[in-house]
């Protein structure tokens, strides 16, 4: 019998004592992995509760895709940017960040759009009355009043804009608690650290402790704009590239709009 016979018959037998032990026969079959990204998205404050929800249903259908929210004051994330801080997508409160990254060349060219808009309130705590406008701030019965660090938080630029058009900013600077981001703004009002403050109204919406005295008018502030764009540097562009695109449809929109988000 030649070898090759005797080889192939060796084989069946092989295969016939594997089943009559009960052991599988095992093919050789290609090994498909799942490969997992993370991306790092550096957002305004203002956008935490939002930004949780969508990422909730991103993940819905793209459960490979991890992201990491870093939220604080524009600002902030500006600078931990330029210096090298980890961050894939930045989504600021106001353009003037962006604009100082995209001219330092940290943004990715043609990655920039507009996410949504806001507004700006006066708020008070639900207990207080006698307060219906802006005017009132300068009474001396408001101690204190809330805003943000105008230099690095925007709802503080904004509210500071508000106040020097109304002609109100001198009479009532020396009355300021200065909150590192919108949120520490809210919680001063909420806790009775302070009478009053300005924060944007979708701030004010996540609260029952708090009731809007009056909206700003919007000739008395700069555009509330939140752009996002991708950071230049990134090591997942492509991840990166499909959140924004999610972040501009349909269901990203519904999300903003139910935090009271204006959205186009």
């Amino acid at each position: 019998m030649k070898r090759r016979q005797i080889l192939g018959f060796l084989g069946i037998a092989v295969a016939g004592l594997l089943l009559a032990i009960g052991l599988p026969l095992v093919t050789p079959s290609p090994v498909i992995a799942q490969s997992n990204t993370s991306i790092v998205v550096s957002a305004a404050s203002s956008l935490r509760d939002a930004l949780q929800d969508i990422k909730i249903l991103y993940q819905q259908s793209k459960s490979n895709i991890n992201i990491s929210y870093n939220f604080g004051a524009s600002g902030a994330l500006q600078q931990q940017i330029e210096q090298g801080a980890p961050a894939d997508i930045f989504i600021s409160a106001a353009t003037k960040q962006v604009d100082a990254l995209e001219t330092k060349g940290l943004l990715l060219s043609g990655s920039r759009t507009n996410l949504a808009n806001n507004r700006l309130v006066l708020i008070v705590a639900q207990d207080v009355v006698g307060i219906t406008s802006f005017n009132n701030l300068t009474d001396s019965k408001i101690k204190k009043i809330a805003i943000g660090e105008p230099r690095s938080v925007p709802a503080g630029q904004y509210a500071e804009e508000v106040l020097n058009n109304l002609k109100l900013y001198d009479q009532v600077k020396s009355k300021f608690v200065l909150g590192n981001n919108v949120r520490q703004v809210l919680a001063a009002v909420e806790s009775g650290n302070a009478q009053a403050g300005i924060v944007y109204a979708t701030d004010a919406k996540t609260s029952n402790k708090v009731k809007v005295v009056i909206t700003a008018e919007e000739k008395l502030h700069s555009p509330i704009v939140y752009p996002v764009a991708i950071i230049k540097g990134s090591k997942n562009i492509s991840a990166a590239k499909q959140f924004v695109q999610f972040l501009s449809g349909s269901q990203a929109k519904t999300v903003l709009r139910k935090y009271g988000f204006i959205v186009r």
